[in-house]
């Protein structure tokens, strides 16, 4: 049987029960295609199965769920895709390895104009960016909006494209470098929530009123100041837990804050079907394909240098996207 190599770990912990080993690639089998991958997406997703916050489904596990590459096989019964075809992905585990396999339920096809690399850098967090502001909740040119993480890989795309809907983007990110990286992608405010008071500066920004929608992958250190402010009956989504989960949320925070929604919504979620896959990814294509939304890839590791990218994500050391490069 032939080999390839992956990154998977035994255990939960840290960046140290990263492994860069051997494993078995068999044949694709019915339903599936081989890919050799050109790019993988590195997330907080993967971080949160390496550590645990969310339970692997077995031991030894290869984390990642996005990458791109090329079909080099086909396995019985596929249909719509064939050797050399671009592809991405980015709802499947395993995509820290040099090659898979993998159900072409989760492909979608790269179009001419995007490279691989670009493909990789924006599947999972451009499809977040795309269900949060066009499903999640409505924006439009009467939106105003708080995007936390304005700096990070969703919070990039997020801008520019909300910025394209005509909303009002504001932002937080922690360090001047980063207020300036978000500036550059479409907010029109950013707060650098080290040095400043993010509900009072939101406040000052919206003449008392507070925003429709608060988009937090923060988690616990935001908690509940995102929610203060919100305007009656805004939108809190929250999407992430960078900084841990989220504890003690009653629903009478919502209450006494002005009968707020509050939403903990997933990707996966939004492109539980074929269909809805295609028309997420179809949008994202279509944002970037008008230049209205660019993506940058910040930050490069070797895969087998896994372990270091896992420490400086974090450590809130990156921007924008990062890619593992088998």
């Amino acid at each position: 049987m032939a080999k390839t190599q992956a990154v998977a770990f035994t255990r939960n912990g840290g960046p140290e029960v990263l492994d860069y080993v051997d494993v078995d690639l068999p044949p694709p089998g019915a339903g599936e295609v081989q890919l050799k991958h050109a790019a993988i997406g590195l997330n907080f997703i993967d971080v949160y199965f390496r550590d645990g916050t969310y339970k692997a489904p077995h031991l030894p596990f290869v984390t990642g769920k996005e990458a791109s590459g090329t079909i080099t096989a086909v396995g019985p019964g596929v249909t719509g895709f064939a050797v050399g075809d671009r592809v991405a992905y980015a709802s499947a585990d395993g995509a820290y390895s040099v090659e898979r396999n993998i159900d072409t339920k989760h492909l979608v096809k790269v179009p001419d104009g995007i490279s691989l690399e670009t493909a990789a850098a924006m599947m999972l967090k451009g499809m977040t960016a795309e269900y949060l502001l066009n499903r999640t909740f409505k924006v439009g040119p009467e939106t105003v909006l708080l995007f936390h993480a304005a700096a990070g890989g969703v919070g990039l795309i997020a801008g520019q494209w909300a910025r394209a809907l005509g909303a009002t983007v504001i932002g937080t990110a922690g360090s001047d470098d980063k207020v300036k990286l978000a500036l550059e992608h479409g907010y029109d405010h950013v707060i650098n929530y080290r040095t400043e008071n993010f509900v009072e500066r939101v406040k000052e920004i919206t003449g008392g009123k507070g925003v429709d929608v608060v988009y937090d992958s923060i988690g616990r250190d935001t908690f509940p100041h995102s929610l203060d402010c919100l305007k009656p009956r805004g939108l809190f989504a929250s999407f992430g837990q960078s900084s841990g989960g989220i504890e003690n949320f009653t629903l009478a925070a919502l209450a006494q804050r002005g009968s707020l929604f509050a939403t903990r919504p997933t990707l996966f979620s939004y492109i539980a079907t074929p269909q809805e896959l295609k028309d997420c990814a179809n949008a994202l294509f279509a944002v970037v394909l008008s230049n209205k939304v660019r993506i940058n890839i910040n930050q490069t590791y070797p895969l087998r240098e896994v372990g270091r990218a896992h420490t400086d994500l974090e450590a809130r050391k990156t921007t924008g996207t990062t890619l593992l490069i088998p």
